[in-house]
């Protein structure tokens, strides 16, 4: 078995996005509980469900200073 398109620049790529939004996720998820905002099921998967990482920069800076979770999604699109 071929398994050479798992070590492509492609493969590589999509890894390393992979990673970097698993991440981003889990310390906005970790900042939100640090601070004690609860995060419902239907937040973890929004931001489960996000791949855009500028996206969840957005949230994650807003998370600093936010109150709820609602203020961290404030005029995004759900």
């Amino acid at each position: 078995m071929d398994l050479s398109f798992f070590q492509s620049q492609t493969a590589q790529q999509l890894r390393a996005e992979g990673y970097a939004n698993g991440l981003a996720e889990k310390s906005l998820l970790a900042l939100l509980s640090y601070r004690g905002i609860p995060a419902s099921d239907e937040d973890r998967k929004r931001i489960a469900s996000c791949w855009d990482l500028d996206t969840l920069h957005v949230w994650t800076t807003r998370a600093i200073t936010a109150t709820s979770a609602a203020e961290v999604f404030e005029g995004e699109p759900a």
